[in-house]
């Protein structure tokens, strides 16, 4: 039979309510006593009934994180750093996967507001104004990662994915490239690829280039998509010196395409990705990409949420980490 609250105090030589003070870490306990608390707990295999301590506390030290596609390289490493955080403050995680799913997303925002988890990490494929309506009406603490709101009134942790394209493209210039195409996703979503397009036309503009719709190709976030990307670019024009491409993935699609049709990468054509997956450094030719810290996304993203439950305050409402440019072999040198 497990060991109760009852049975704790009774080998601690102490009462119920101390320790459930030391369970709930108040400070009013000396030292010495929370250590023969701690150690009768550890010999009898004491575990707390979290059902029972959420309805006194109203906390269940679970959080949920949203991601939308698990099998995507991108993600896994944000929740390998938001579960590291969470274990140092002793936080389950439940994890959901929508699969790019805009109704599966809304049912797991009420499904996690139903298991009273204390907040949600939040990563969405597109913030359609009936989620950001559905968040406001559950209330439950958030912070956002990869992507933020228009209004910016939802913590969040990004980078400056319109900044960081505008890099990509300048980059892509550098290297002689003159003729850039597009392959990414929707234009008009509000998420951090709708962001890079717009990256991608500011840098054509700034460097006096003509916009050309004919090079410029959305689609999904898979290898099969740059794939179709680049095919149908090249059915329209074979005038074309870059590629800028807003996930790894989707870059590697794009290079398998080219690489059949015996156009070299990097002599013929720049390509450059987005995110630098660990398949980009291991991928021929290895993939130049940007860079995001996407461990320290999660970490830094769990730190927040954790922050907002405990109703501490935020130093920053909306953190923006750097990104940086990685250097490899599908750019000329």
């Amino acid at each position: 039979m497990p060991a109760s609250i009852k049975d704790v105090a009774k080998e601690a030589g102490v009462s119920i309510a101390t320790v459930s003070r030391v369970l709930n870490d108040v400070d009013v306990v000396n030292e010495e006593t929370k250590k023969k608390v701690l150690e009768a707990i550890d010999k009898l295999g004491y575990r707390p009934n979290i059902v029972a301590r959420s309805l006194k506390t109203q906390k269940t030290k679970t959080v949920g994180i949203i991601i939308p596609d698990i099998s995507s390289p991108f993600y896994p490493e944000i929740v390998r750093g938001a579960e590291d955080v969470s274990n140092i403050y002793d936080y389950n995680m439940m994890l959901c996967n929508t699969d790019l799913d805009f109704e599966k997303e809304m049912e797991y925002l009420r499904v996690l507001k139903e298991k009273m988890v204390d907040g949600v990490l939040y990563m969405s494929s597109s913030l359609k104004s009936n989620i950001l309506e559905l968040i406001n009406k559950l209330q439950i603490p958030m912070v956002m990662v990869e992507t933020t709101s228009e209004e910016g009134n939802i913590p969040s942790v990004t980078i400056n994915n319109k900044q960081a394209a505008e890099d990509a493209v300048e980059y892509l210039i550098k290297k002689g490239s003159n003729n850039i195409a597009y392959i990414g996703t929707d234009k008009d979503e509000i998420n951090a690829r709708a962001l890079r397009y717009k990256g991608y036309r500011s840098a054509l503009k700034n460097n006096n280039l003509t916009f050309n719709e004919d090079i410029t190709c959305f689609g999904g976030l898979k290898a099969k998509d740059g794939y179709e990307g680049m095919k149908n670019i090249l059915e329209k024009t074979q005038n074309i010196d870059g590629v800028f491409c807003t996930g790894d993935e989707i870059a590697m699609g794009a290079i398998n395409f080219l690489r059949e049709k015996n156009i070299k990468v990097p002599e013929d054509i720049n390509v450059i990705g987005f995110d630098n997956i660990y398949s980009a450094a291991t991928f021929y030719p290895k993939l130049t990409t940007v860079a995001q810290p996407m461990y320290d996304m999660g970490s830094v993203g769990m730190r927040m949420l954790i922050k907002i439950i405990n109703k501490q305050d935020l130093e920053n409402q909306n953190y923006v980490l750097k990104h940086e440019i990685i250097e490899r072999d599908s750019c000329r040198k």
